[in-house]
This record gives C-alpha cells, sequence and structure tokens, in this order.
C-alpha cells in the first residue's frame, strides 16, 4: 500500500491487522529513506537502528516466502520513501495499492507539523510512477472515512484476498508491528477503534503553498479516476 503523509494510513494498517490471515509491516523503507537522505525527523537515532538501512536488505525481507498461516503480507510504504536510488525489480512479485489523499488537504494538514514541505515529501510522483508501471486498486482517504465498509470490500475484491469485516473495527493501543516512531506520531490511531468520521480541510493552504498544491494536483488527478 503506497500512500503519503497526512492521511489515514495508519489507520488503514490497523483495519488490516485486524484480519487473522494478515501480516503487517511498518514503513520499512523508512530507515534506509532517513540515512539516505540525512533528514532529521523526530526519533531518528531509533528508526536507524530499528531497520536495516540497505534498502536490498529490506527488498529482501519484503518478497521472502511467508509463514503458512500468513495468505496476506500488508506492507504500509510511505512513497516519498522509494527514493530513486532504490531498485524496483522487486517491485513486480507484489500487488500494489495505493491510498491517496487531495492535496488540498494535505498540504494543508502538512503545513501545521513542517513548515516547508516540497513535492518529494509527498509521494505523488512515485505512485504515479508504480502505477504506470504496476496498475492496482487505488483508495481515496475521503471515499475511505464516508464508507468504510464499500471501500474495504471493493478493495479486497480488487485484490484478490476475500473481504473480512473484522476490518471495520480494532482494539485501541499499540502494537508490536508499530514503527519505533509510534510515540511520535501514533497518539490519534492509538486511541481509536475504526474509522473516524470524514472531516474537511485542516483550513486553508498558506499561500506560499498554494504553488505547490498546483504541482501535486495532476499526479492526484491521474490517480483518482481509478479508485474503487
Amino acid at each position: 500500500m503506497w500512500s503519503g503523509p497526512r492521511n489515514v494510513s495508519t489507520a488503514l494498517m490497523r483495519s488490516f491487522g485486524s484480519r487473522a490471515d494478515t501480516l503487517v509491516v511498518d514503513e520499512p523503507l523508512y530507515a534506509y529513506y532517513l540515512d539516505a537522505t540525512g533528514l532529521d525527523h523526530p526519533g531518528r537515532d531509533d528508526v536507524l537502528a530499528s531497520q536495516p538501512c540497505r534498502w536490498e536488505e529490506v527488498a529482501a525481507d519484503l518478497t521472502s516466502p511467508l509463514p503458512p498461516d500468513i495468505a496476506v503480507f500488508y506492507q504500509k510504504h510511505m512513497a516519498h520513501h522509494l527514493l530513486p536510488g532504490v531498485g524496483r525489480d522487486w517491485l513486480v512479485g507484489l500487488a500494489h495499492a495505493y491510498l491517496i489523499r487531495d492535496p488540498v488537504h494535505v498540504v494543508a494538514s502538512y503545513a501545521k507539523v513542517r513548515g516547508a514541505p516540497t513535492l518529494a515529501d509527498l509521494g505523488y510522483a512515485q505512485q504515479v510512477e508504480i502505477f504506470r508501471a504496476h496498475g492496482g486498486p487505488v483508495v481515496d482517504a475521503a471515499d475511505l472515512l464516508r464508507d468504510p465498509a464499500g471501500v474495504l470490500e471493493r478493495l479486497c475484491v480488487a485484490l484478490g484476498i476475500g473481504y473480512d469485516q473484522a476490518m471495520l473495527s480494532w482494539a485501541p493501543g499499540r502494537r508490536e508491528t508499530d514503527g519505533v516512531w509510534a510515540q511520535h506520531w501514533y497518539a490519534g490511531v492509538e486511541a481509536s477503534t475504526r474509522f473516524g468520521p470524514y472531516a474537511p480541510p485542516d483550513g486553508p493552504v498558506p499561500e506560499r503553498l498554494v504553488p505547490l498544491v498546483e504541482a501535486a494536483q495532476p499526479y492526484y488527478e491521474e490517480l483518482y479516476p481509478h479508485r474503487v
């Protein structure tokens, strides 16, 4: 599942983690991304210590055989972690899906936690790159929040994995599968037990970031017609 920041990606990971047949992994390329970019994110040292920093090692883990009792391996990715230096051959054997959100919503929300985001921070370009190469179902966050059952059922059908009503709710709290960065970012989802209601944008986009919305919009509009 290729997502971007300021989305409902962790809640969707919770949803899939509620399936008895599913193993989830949380942003496995995050340490590689931080190491390669040198960015100083909250908990950077903990992230670097918790995951492999070589993308080749990550890719090998993500394409290894599954345990006998696991039918679905749900990989929650931030699409912008897929830097140009990451090889793409390992993606061929995976089923791909995309979690998108209107750039107006994303940028308005992101601007509250990072003052000067760039297009490279949002992952739209990588989502479109993977979609063009591999296809797959698209989920719009607004659709998901308005109709979780309907969107999840259509997503599962598109992926050929069968829908499970257990995906509609989950126990609160942290998971062993959560990244070590959960303490910085996951308070909301840790308190949740289901998808929350749809809410309008977090406020107007600052004037200085309007060009960023305009740059992201074509990518979003390319994926939007393919949503389930």
